[in-house]
């Protein structure tokens, strides 16, 4: 879910309309989201979240003093590999054509909006006793407008 690693940042998980910014975190030597007004805070992003970002996706080059690579996408969908090595990085996006890309690769300082939850996590949304108020049995139901 969280993958950063960083047990010393405050996190807080990702909600439908959040503006997210990538950075580098203070302490780690990894990439991941924050919020975008604040960015001591990690946003921690379900696997099959639908992103997008508001230019072309970038990367930074292996070696520094070359451009960043732009992926000519601006969408993309949050994805966790990897999974079986405990000590690599999970946290990826997948784009539009198949390729996976790692977080901590993306270049820093760029915007996404959270478009779309994982189906499996709004229904737990929905069928939580907050989503809809409570009723007596035998209260009626009004339904306007029809």
């Amino acid at each position: 879910m969280c993958d950063y690693s960083l047990h010393h940042v405050m996190s807080t998980p990702a909600k439908v309309g959040d503006v997210l910014k990538t950075t580098s975190f203070i302490g780690s030597s990894t990439r991941g989201f924050c919020a975008a007004g604040d960015p001591s805070v990690a946003v921690c992003v379900l696997p099959g979240t639908e992103l997008a970002f508001a230019s072309e996706i970038e990367c930074d080059r292996a070696v520094g003093f070359l451009p960043r690579r732009r992926l000519a996408a601006t969408v993309a969908r949050f994805r966790q590999v990897d999974l079986d090595k405990p000590y690599a990085h999970h946290d990826a996006i997948e784009l539009p054509n198949g390729q996976i890309v790692l977080l901590t690769n993306l270049s820093e300082g760029q915007t996404a909006t959270v478009l779309q939850l994982p189906a499996d996590e709004q229904a737990q949304r929905a069928a939580t006793p907050e989503a809809e108020p409570a009723r007596a049995q035998d209260e009626p139901v009004y339904i306007f407008g029809i």
